[in-house]
């Protein structure tokens, strides 16, 4: 069993900030690719920002050069640190990871999202 587990979200202020982190948890052999996505009211998830096992990172064009994804491999963490934060950026954000598993003698690799966690910024 794999559990993805978001926390840190919550209500900030515009030009604020946030972190938010994700635990990979379970039979877990190893984590190849991890991200966060978002989620607004009406409309479609995006991509927020992805980072390899090796560290490569890509972003969203609207949140480049203020959010930071990072990772600790050695603790199967993912973060997304937020800053100057804007009302657009009001969402539901998922944490999503590649992941290979072991289960019953057998490898597997499946991608997991997490529950999802607000982040609502006020104007």
């Amino acid at each position: 069993q794999v559990q993805l587990v978001e926390s840190g979200g919550g209500l900030v202020q515009a030009g604020g900030s946030l972190r938010l982190s994700c635990l990979a948890s379970g039979s877990i052999v190893s984590i190849n690719g991890m991200g966060w996505y978002r989620q607004a009211p009406g409309k479609q998830r995006e991509l927020v920002a992805a980072i390899t096992s090796s560290g490569i990172t890509n972003y969203n064009d609207s949140v480049k050069g203020r959010f930071t994804i990072s990772r600790v491999n050695a603790k199967n963490t993912v973060y997304l640190q937020m800053s100057s934060l804007k009302p657009e950026d009001t969402a539901v954000y998922y944490c999503n990871a590649d992941l290979r598993r072991y289960s019953g003698g057998y490898y597997y690799t499946n991608n997991y999202w997490g529950q999802g966690t607000q982040v609502t910024v006020s104007s």
